[in-house]
């Protein structure tokens, strides 16, 4: 899902305040926080009189979370941190860049626009060691290292990013009660998932809802199977390779991918068969698993699905979810594919180097985790303070990957990643052969060139 399909860009709305004004949420020193990393960060930082601006996309409640883990920074640091959060980050950070008027340390929504910004010049490498640090330290770390590395205006490669809050796809909703009703047991690989559907099926059941409607984006949740199903079919390199255009998007490898997706959206194994797929809403689709009896048992979609489940669904005992599994007998480990935000620094400051060190603390990961809305793929964290279960169930997730990617559509320019890709999962899932989708978002590619 394209991270800024939500929220609306027709104003540039802008909030700041500095997080000192926030008490500290949580008493130092109190609970099962790591308050060790804490107390040797600031014993060894002193900032007291300097100052660090950050500018980032998030509002409302993100804000309130971010600003509540800054106070702890300001407490340790002694430094005055100004928050400034805009529904316009990606418009503004380009010309604040350019003006010469950027905030020490910029929060990028997806590395892309980064990647851009490190290719004019706009962004300072991490500092040194900061890459090794994520790679020992991160699950499926050098993971993370890959995708915030680019190329500097020099034409070398350098670490530019430093992933920090993610979000998780690979992941399987079903309704617990539906389950045990019938019998059926969660899938822990692909093979027994493709059993358990065709099982579904023989015994007159409709296994999956799946929806790719959604107004002017149309077509992305398509989009996000695709990309899922690359990670367990091929392996990364590839991916990456295919998300680049290094290797085409009519390759066989990826047209194989497409027509797994075709797997899962056959006559009998959606609802509604397949000629209800691409008409029918996002939000809507997961509403069958919740009839009775239900229209499906088993919906594919990102870790914010729940919003849009019936009022007062309880995550857990009303709702649940399953990793979406990886093929055994492919060997390709536990691929996760999600998203997150890329913290840079682009006015270089002592405080803003201080700064990027404090967010390899695991307290700097465990405030925000206390609370909500918050994934981390640090494995040094205390999981145990996590303050929403479901959200530690995802996290286990996220910490047992082996590799993880970002959402390809999101890297992809936007002709093809918010267009073409869009429009042809569509046509695809309406009866065009997937060689022919594949080869049309391949000239649209060209056609950028």
């Amino acid at each position: 899902m394209k991270t800024t399909f939500l929220a609306s860009v027709a104003g540039l709305a802008l909030t700041a305040g500095a997080a000192a004004a926030q008490d500290l949420k949580f008493p130092v020193g109190e609970g099962g926080f790591n308050w060790d990393s804490y107390n040797q960060f600031a014993d060894a930082h002193d900032l007291s009189g300097q100052s660090l601006t950050v500018f980032g996309p998030w509002l409302s409640g993100d804000q309130t979370l971010f600003e509540s883990m800054l106070a702890y920074f300001e407490e340790a640091t002694g430094a005055e941190v100004q928050y400034t959060g805009s529904d316009g980050f990606e418009t503004q950070i380009r010309i604040d860049t350019e003006a010469g008027s950027a905030p020490n340390i910029a929060v990028f929504p997806q590395p892309g626009l980064l990647r851009e910004l490190a290719a004019l010049g706009f962004v300072e490498p991490m500092p040194e060691g900061t890459g090794d640090w994520i790679a020992e330290n991160y699950a499926a770390g050098q993971s993370w290292v890959d995708l915030a590395t680019f190329e500097g205006p020099e034409g070398g490669e350098d670490l530019y990013g430093f992933f920090y809050k993610a979000d998780v796809k690979s992941l399987v909703w079903y309704v617990p009660e539906n389950f045990e009703d019938a019998g059926y047991e969660v899938p822990q690989s692909m093979e027994e998932l493709k059993a358990l559907t065709e099982q579904m099926v023989e015994e007159g059941e409709t296994p999956w809802c799946i929806g790719l409607g959604s107004g002017g984006a149309t077509g992305w949740p398509a989009t996000d199977w695709v990309e899922d199903l690359m990670l367990r079919t091929q392996p990364p390199e590839v991916y990456d390779q295919w998300v680049s255009n290094e290797m085409p998007f009519d390759a066989p490898e990826v047209i194989a991918a497409i027509e797994e997706f075709g797997y899962f959206i056959e006559e009998d194994r959606v609802a509604g068969g397949q000629a209800a797929v691409a008409s029918t809403d996002f939000r809507d689709s997961p509403k069958g698993l919740f009839d009775t009896p239900p229209q499906c048992y088993m919906h594919r979609q990102a870790s914010f699905i729940p919003t849009f489940f019936p009022e007062g669904t309880e995550i857990g005992a009303d709702a649940d979810f399953f990793y979406f599994p990886a093929y055994e007998e492919k060997d390709l480990g536990q691929p996760v594919l999600g998203a997150g935000t890329v913290f840079a620094i682009t006015e270089a400051s002592d405080a803003a180097n201080v700064f990027i060190e404090w967010l390899q603390t695991p307290i700097a990961h465990e405030i925000w985790m206390a609370q909500t809305g918050f994934l981390t793929p640090l494995t040094t964290v205390n999981t145990e303070v996590f303050g929403d279960p479901t959200l530690k169930k995802m996290n286990d997730i996220l910490l047992e990957a082996t590799t993880f990617r970002f959402d390809g559509s999101d890297l992809m320019p936007g002709g093809v990643g918010a267009g073409s890709f869009w429009t042809g999962m569509v046509d695809y899932a309406g009866g065009e052969s997937a060689e022919s989708v594949a080869s049309e978002i391949q000239d649209s590619w060209d056609a950028l060139k």
